[in-house]
């Protein structure tokens, strides 16, 4: 009964409009309280203490560096010269700019991890020039929220932080190696259909036109960006320093290259930047925090075997379970974001993973892909919000270029579901 009245008052609060993570807290507190109704302070002195907890993980240290990261990334004109020196390489032409988009928004993602901090940054120069070329808006802002979404694959990403967290069994650097080939296997799926799109539809006849910047200019004024994930990632591949550590180098990495390179910041832009990322880390943190007093609540109350044995013995089989797990995935993502989707959904699918021996590792890239795919799958895509914006359209007019795009991204998540080792080859072999 309790149980009920848990998820029953979460949902309430959730279609009242109050934010996920009050209403995962409320919902936590109130189903504690009912079940101590007979004991001092009802119960309720386990709230702060499963706060604290929910925060106090040394992994999470390195979400705000991460989203300072993207922030400092955003304005130091690293995403312009990335561009420059990817249209130099793949020339002029329909469709091109569109490839583009995806291949810097791929290559964004080894620095930042943050997917609409991608958007913003890639939006910012790529849905101008696509715009001058031709490309509708609403395309442009397709394609932008779509590639933007290969950032929480690719490593660093903060969603394989927060995973990680919560699911014993599965490291930070096992999960950055194991979302290494998926990452570049869905940027690989969206350049088709968003070239064939174009192609077909005739946009971008303008960009053919459009000058062919010089390849070894452009290389020398964008290899500071090109050296950032291979400082971040290389470094921790050699045990310089930790996933969190690489964090903090890359922010000072960030700043050198900003403020003493490229020189498009300045110390007044710091306070702007380092507002911006403690507003969503506080934001993100806050929310993880407040979703522990649920999951404990879950726990507490004993709601989370029951479920797991009813799916069990459901008839349905392992690859049923899987695909209902999928399936549910999907439509979280479209509602939800990814670090909500997280901590709502791993603590009940944690003992489905125990009964069927799935890999946490390959399972955690799974859920990666499926949160990956929500990021731009209307109606509340959080990358395709920011990418909307910057086009000055409405979300509703992106769904006709969006679906062919969340087809494709399909289609990797089935090959990973087929072939695990897509996922687990590379941590193996790097020893993880």
């Amino acid at each position: 009964m309790i149980g009920a009245l848990l998820f029953a008052a979460f949902i309430a609060l959730m279609l009242a409009g109050v934010p996920i993570g009050v209403a995962l807290g409320a919902a936590g507190a109130a189903a504690i309280a009912l079940a101590n109704a007979h004991t001092q302070w009802f119960g309720l002195l386990a709230v702060p203490q499963n706060f604290y907890a929910g925060l106090g993980k040394y992994p999470l240290l390195a979400v705000p560096m991460f989203v300072l990261v993207g922030a400092i990334f955003d304005r130091s004109g690293v995403a312009a010269r990335l561009v420059s020196f990817a249209t130099a390489i793949v020339g002029r032409g329909p469709g091109m700019l569109p490839l583009i988009a995806i291949a810097v928004a791929m290559f964004m993602g080894g620095i930042s991890g943050s997917g609409p901090a991608t958007a913003a940054a890639v939006g910012g120069v790529m849905i101008a020039a696509m715009s001058r070329a031709g490309y509708p808006g609403a395309y442009s802002a397709s394609v932008v929220g779509a590639a933007a979404a290969t950032d929480i694959l690719i490593p660093p990403s903060v969603a394989f932080i927060v995973y990680s967290v919560l699911v014993s069994g599965a490291s930070v650097p096992a999960l950055f190696a194991a979302g290494m080939i998926p990452g570049v296997l869905v940027g690989l799926a969206l350049i088709g259909p968003a070239v064939w799109l174009a192609r077909r539809h005739g946009m971008g006849r303008l960009e053919a036109g459009l000058p062919r910047p010089p390849l070894g200019k452009s290389f020398v004024e964008s290899i500071w960006g090109l050296l950032a994930p291979v400082l971040i990632l290389g470094g921790m591949r050699m045990g310089w320093f930790t996933p969190t550590e690489a964090a903090v180098v890359a922010v000072f990495y960030g700043l050198f290259v900003g403020m003493v390179i490229h020189r498009t910041m300045t110390w007044r832009d710091l306070f702007p930047i380092l507002r911006e990322a403690g507003e969503l880390s506080a934001v993100i943190l806050i929310v993880v925090a407040l979703a522990g007093i649920f999951a404990y609540s879950l726990s507490t109350l004993g709601l989370i075997d029951p479920l797991t044995q009813a799916i069990v013995h459901s008839g349905l089989g392992e690859y049923g379970v899987l695909t209902l797990v999928v399936l549910l995935l999907v439509v979280a993502g479209m509602f939800l974001d990814g670090i909500s989707i997280f901590l709502i959904f791993v603590p009940l699918l944690w003992p489905l993973m125990q009964h069927y021996h799935w890999d946490p590792v390959w399972f955690g890239v799974l859920l990666t892909l499926m949160v990956a795919m929500g990021q731009f799958t209307p109606p509340m895509a959080v990358n395709l919000m920011v990418s909307c914006r910057i086009a000055g359209v409405g979300m509703e007019a992106t769904v006709r270029w969006v679906l062919p795009l969340v087809l494709a991204m399909g289609l990797v998540v089935l090959a990973v579901i087929v072939w695990p080792e897509l996922a687990l080859w590379l941590p193996r072999k790097l020893g993880f």
